[in-house]
């Protein structure tokens, strides 16, 4: 039962309306057919029944006199009273049986409806006579024991039924149907804000700011999308505060850094006049100045494209292009492959090569070096892969390493300072979704991690 239920709530609202929707018209229509049915079954039964019975009433009567008068016209009689085709009368008189009309075989008449009409009590039966439905009406005809039998046919009626019920299965099958669909409307109809407010919100979390729902003239849902409205645009507001201060935070900090850059590199050049332990301290503080300068310029380019990429800077790119000219430095053993003819992307070039080489970056201080790297087409996508040969990432991290300020330890040389800022994948995603592209991490076949940025193909 919780397996069935478990089932039953994965499937989407959308269709589990549809479905209550469907069923409840179904059941409705289908006790209306049903209580259809048995009225106008009923109803055409009973007035056949009874036309057939007062018809073999007055025919009987007929067959009475002409016993009672000893007419020598009594075949005639029963012949004139077969009019209607498929029609039979029966008449026993002692021991001998007259039959006009339809062949109909005696023993085929049952026998408790011919023990009835002898002793005196009018019958009438349904059966089959063949394949044909049939009512049979026996009457008494003399105080003799003389039986009169009529058998009428129920031909036509039983088709009329048959049509009848064929139109109310129809009806109800349709009606069914109908209301499948009238709730699958119903649903999207009533679901649509929420698609519509889902579709924002994704936007908003891949990076477009710019994402606002439709505002509708309907009571209950213009409060949600103006209050949702309201809410990104002071969530754009505070993002824009943020990188702007951002950015001018590290327009200030270039001149002091500036300063300690040429500093450091002053007392590089004199290191070996040094003695052992300034020496050490001395390459600790260039290492150091190099990571701030490097944060400074991460910083510095994420003020700088906290928005998408304006439509003048996008050209046709070929990433196969792109990848050949990644500096030999960055992936020194790497495997490149690319499908030929490469795909073609609409893209800012200098975002796209920041992408890629700090991706290989990532790679070089988190995961032992890029193994390959990779150009194809993936579920009508132009994708990137980058390969590297280290431990690989674990599930539960893989959303927040694009995050800021998140960094790992190097893959095999734990207790080593990587030398990352922290902010060179969350620049990835940045410019990525940008572009609006996908990028994602996964496990490298044969161990590793493989980083994927997925852009739409353009055609050539």
């Amino acid at each position: 039962m919780s397996g069935l239920r478990g089932r039953w709530e994965s499937v989407s609202l959308r269709w589990r309306v549809a479905v209550a929707f469907g069923l409840v018209t179904t059941t409705v229509a289908g006790l209306l057919a049903l209580g259809t049915w048995q009225l106008a079954s009923g109803y055409m039964l009973d007035q056949r029944e009874r036309g057939a019975t007062n018809q073999a009433v007055i025919d009987a009567r007929l067959v009475a006199d002409s016993l009672a008068r000893g007419s020598a016209d009594l075949p005639t009689l029963l012949v004139g009273l077969t009019g209607e085709p498929e029609t039979a009368v029966l008449l026993r008189v002692g021991e001998r049986w007259t039959t006009a009309g339809r062949q109909v075989d005696v023993d085929d008449v049952p026998a408790a409806l011919l023990r009835t009409a002898t002793d005196g009590v009018p019958a009438r039966q349904r059966l089959l006579l063949g394949d044909q439905p049939v009512l049979a009406v026996a009457l008494p005809v003399s105080r003799d024991g003389d039986l009169f039998v009529q058998v009428a046919p129920l031909a036509e009626l039983d088709r009329t039924l048959r049509f009848l019920s064929a139109v109310l299965v129809a009806g109800t099958v349709l009606a069914g149907m109908l209301g499948t669909l009238l709730g699958w409307w119903t649903a999207r109809r009533a679901l649509q804000p929420l698609s519509e407010l889902t579709g924002a919100a994704a936007r908003m979390a891949e990076g477009d700011l710019t994402a606002r729902l439709p505002v509708r003239r309907e009571a209950d849902l213009a409060p949600l999308a103006e209050r949702f409205n309201a809410t990104a645009e002071a969530l754009e507001e505070r993002v824009r505060v943020d990188a702007r201060f951002a950015g001018d935070v590290s327009h200030e900090l270039r001149s002091p850094l500036t300063t300690m850059i040429n500093a450091a590199e002053v007392l590089r050049r004199r290191r070996d006049d040094l003695p052992d332990a300034a020496r050490r301290a001395v390459d600790l503080l260039i290492a150091d100045v190099q990571r701030f300068h490097r944060m400074v310029e991460d910083l510095l380019e994420i003020s700088r494209g906290i928005q998408a990429p304006h439509h003048h800077d996008l050209e046709p790119v070929d990433l196969g292009v792109v990848v050949e000219n990644v500096p030999a430095a960055l992936v020194p053993d790497a495997v490149i492959e690319v499908d030929r003819p490469a795909p073609i992307v609409l893209a800012d070039r200098r975002r796209l090569d920041q992408v890629l080489a700090n991706l290989c970056e990532n790679a070089r201080h988190h995961g032992d070096g890029v193994v390959r790297l990779g150009v194809l087409r993936r579920d009508g996508d132009a994708v990137l892969e980058v390969d590297d040969a280290g431990a690989g990432v674990p599930p539960e991290l893989r959303e927040r390493v694009f995050e800021r300020f998140t960094r790992g330890a190097r893959s095999g040389r734990t207790g080593s300072d990587t030398g990352g800022t922290g902010l060179g994948l969350a620049l990835v995603a940045q410019h990525v979704h940008g572009h609006g592209g996908r990028v994602w991490v996964e496990d490298r076949p044969g161990g590793g991690a493989r980083f994927v940025v997925a852009l739409r193909e353009v055609p050539r």
